[in-house]
C-alpha cells in the first residue's frame, strides 16, 4: 500500500483497503487515467468559465442593483465542473487550477460589479468609461471597499468547491476492476458440489 502515488487521496486509500485491491492493477489504472489528462484544456475551460462567471456577476448586479458575494460560489462550482470535464484530471494540479481561476473570476466579477454600481451612482460617468479609466490605485480602493469579511468567506468557499470539483475521483466501480481475485472458500465449493 505504501508504494502508491502520493496524489491518491485518503478516501481512495480507505476504499482500496476495503476492497482488497491489487496494488499493481491500481497503479496501472491510475497511469492509464493520467494519459488521458489534458492540463491545457483544463486551463482553457476554466479561463472561459472565469470570464463567463465575471460577466454573469456583472449581469446579476446590473439586473438587481446589488453586489452579491454568493456569486463567487456559483463561479467556483461552474469552473470546477468545467475543469473536471475538460481536463479529465485526477491530480491535484487540476483542483489548484480550478481554485485559482475561481479566485480570478470572482475578483473580476467584483470589480465589474463595483464599476457598474459606481457608474449608476455617478450619472456623469458611464460604465465603459470607468473600466477604461481604472488605475491600480483606484482598483485597490474598490477592493478595499468591496471585500468584506463575508465576501472573503464566499471567495474561500468558492475556491474550496472549485478545488474539490476540479479533480476527477476514481469511483468505487473503477476500483472494483482492480480487485484481487476472490478466494474460494469451503462453503463455495460445497455449494457447487451440491448443485
Amino acid at each position: 500500500m505504501e508504494d502508491f502515488d502520493p496524489d491518491i487521496d485518503f478516501e481512495l486509500r480507505q476504499q482500496v483497503a476495503a476492497l482488497e485491491i491489487d496494488p499493481l492493477k491500481l497503479q496501472h489504472y491510475i497511469d492509464l487515467r493520467r494519459t488521458s489528462q489534458h492540463l491545457p484544456m483544463a486551463v482553457l475551460a476554466g479561463s472561459i468559465g472565469a470570464f463567463l462567471g465575471a460577466l454573469a456577476w456583472l449581469g446579476l448586479t446590473a439586473f438587481t442593483s446589488f453586489q452579491v458575494g454568493w456569486m463567487a460560489i456559483v463561479i467556483g462550482v461552474g469552473i470546477g465542473g468545467m475543469v473536471r470535464v475538460a481536463g479529465k484530471g485526477i491530480d491535484r494540479d487540476f483542483g489548484l487550477i480550478a481554485a485559482i481561476l475561481t479566485l480570478a473570476g470572482s475578483a473580476a466579477g467584483t470589480l465589474l460589479a463595483a464599476c457598474w454600481m459606481l457608474g449608476v451612482q455617478s450619472e456623469q460617468t458611464a460604465f465603459v468609461d470607468l473600466l477604461f479609466s481604472l488605475t491600480p490605485g483606484l482598483v485597490t480602493q474598490i477592493y478595499a471597499a468591496m471585500l468584506t469579511p463575508m465576501n472573503m468567506a464566499y471567495y474561500g468557499a468558492a475556491a474550496v468547491a472549485a478545488y474539490w470539483l476540479g479533480i476527477r475521483r476514481i469511483r468505487r466501480e473503477e476500483l472494483a476492476m482492480c480487485a484481487l481475485p476472490q478466494k474460494r472458500t469451503e462453503d463455495d465449493e460445497s455449494d457447487e458440489l451440491a448443485a
